[in-house]
């Protein structure tokens, strides 16, 4: 099964505030009040001015994602920082093999990363997508980790993101279909 994902994280009203006048944001809620932007080459156009560019290297330190991040774009992140933590993160799983990368901006500068892991060796904390969450303080609950934590495993991709945001459906929706569904079985 693939995984594809490209996206903002950040607190649900810093992301709404920032995001309310553009025609290619679209928000897909998350867990503990954060929210996810997925990030499209029409919402970077319309951030930057620019088309995005995408890096044909092998994912490594030098080159941890496949949107290249033009200075434009880093310092929209940058600017929506001033309010609170802002994490750009990708990840792309296909066969069992790919990569996770993230960063984290926050009073107006990087803070953390960029950081990427493609042999996924070290505890589940580590990863960069966890350990950018962490940062961004989302809080330990029953979930195997953050990044399930806030609902992350319930879409596969972009694009399924994006039908989420715009249905305007709850990371807790599936949950709730699933207890449907059993109480129906046992009943």
């Amino acid at each position: 099964m693939s995984y594809q994902l490209s996206a903002v994280i950040a607190d649900a009203e810093l992301l709404r505030e920032h995001t309310a006048d553009l025609d290619h944001a679209v928000l897909g809620e998350l867990r503990q009040d954060y929210a996810l932007l997925p990030v499209t080459p029409q919402l970077v156009e319309e951030l930057t001015g620019e088309l995005p560019d995408y890096s044909t290297e092998v994912r490594d330190d030098r080159h941890p994602f496949h949107l290249v991040l033009s200075p434009a774009l880093t310092e929209t992140l940058a600017r929506w920082s001033h309010r609170g933590p802002v994490a750009y993160v990708e990840a792309e799983f296909a066969g069992g093999l790919g990569y996770q990368s993230a960063a984290v901006w926050l009073g107006g500068a990087l803070r953390w990363g960029p950081r990427l892991d493609t042999a996924f060796d070290r505890p589940r904390a580590e990863w960069p997508i966890n350990a950018a969450l962490v940062e961004l303080g989302v809080e330990p609950g029953p979930w195997i980790d953050a990044f399930a934590e806030l609902g992350l495993h319930l879409e596969r991709n972009t694009a399924g993101w994006l039908a989420h945001g715009r249905r305007r459906l709850s990371v807790d929706y599936w949950d709730d279909l699933a207890d449907e569904w059993e109480d129906r079985q046992s009943g």
